[in-house]
């Protein structure tokens, strides 16, 4: 008899973000079949009213969940995840993994009890910041660069664009000039299309900081939750139909997109999600 196949994931996020998620979970486990779905016609999450997002979030996933019959959901994206995970394990019949800001882990290493987080403005704002640091990292000082930019930056990077040093820098500036940015010596990535600038912040933000990027701690935590729900390891063999990636409004360009995301086993391109 054929082996069983392997169960169905959904990854949703407003852009390419949740990509760096996909990425961990290729590496993890390999067989895995990966359904994404990406809110482009809200993008960026971060200049949209919270009313608006939690309702529009909450009934996107839940609509794609009935359509695509994932065994497990993954928020990655922060700003939904902080906005819209209660409501979703509320309607949901299934695990939902969420992403959230890294502050639990920026405090566990720092040794100099300054640690910094990079976000979107939207998250930047959220009282659930001031929870996570109260909880887990009240010993610590935390300095906080809610941006604009830095999730377009983001996208145009994982195009293979090559981005203008200046701009990265200028936003990291607003993290590290700020009172008390000199002893900073975490940083915690508060938005998961920030994976695609990882190598940027490396190269020019200053030396000996540790960055702290989220995505396979995402990864693995989806796979623990996915194998309870299994009851077992995962399958060798794919499921059927393969690796599907969509959009809710349609991409500038679709061709590009579609080498872009080929990489990450989306072989067969994108559609449109209605």
């Amino acid at each position: 008899m054929p082996a069983p196949s392997s169960p169905r994931i959904l990854v949703f996020d407003s852009g390419i973000g949740g990509l760096g998620v996909v990425q961990a979970l290729r590496s993890l486990a390999p067989s895995l079949t990966i359904d994404y779905l990406a809110d482009t016609a809200l993008f960026p999450y971060g200049e949209q009213p919270d009313d608006i997002l939690r309702e529009r979030i909450a009934d996107l996933v839940c609509k794609a969940c009935d359509t695509l019959e994932p065994a497990l959901a993954i928020i990655a994206c922060n700003t939904a995840s902080t906005l819209a995970l209660p409501i979703l394990r509320e309607r949901l019949d299934l695990p939902v993994v969420g992403c959230v800001p890294p502050i639990r882990w920026a405090g566990r290493v720092s040794a100099s009890r300054t640690i910094g987080l990079l976000a979107t403005s939207a998250t930047a704002r959220r009282p659930y910041l001031k929870q996570l640091h109260d909880e887990f990292a009240a010993d610590c000082r935390l300095l906080i660069h809610g941006s604009r930019h830095l999730a377009n930056l983001a996208e145009q990077a994982f195009r293979g664009e090559q981005l203008d040093p200046a701009e990265v820098q200028q936003e990291l500036a607003c993290l590290f000039q700020q009172p008390g940015g000199n002893d900073i010596d975490a940083v915690g990535l508060g938005c998961t299309h920030y994976t695609f600038l990882l190598p940027y912040f490396q190269r020019l933000g200053p030396a000996g900081i540790m960055w702290l990027d989220p995505a396979p701690a995402v990864a693995q935590q989806a796979l623990r939750r996915l194998c309870d729900v299994t009851e077992a390891s995962l399958p060798a063999s794919p499921s059927s139909p393969a690796d599907r990636f969509f959009l809710t409004a349609h991409p500038q360009n679709g061709e590009e997109l579609a080498r872009n995301i080929a990489w990450l086993g989306f072989a067969n391109g994108w559609d449109v999600f209605s």
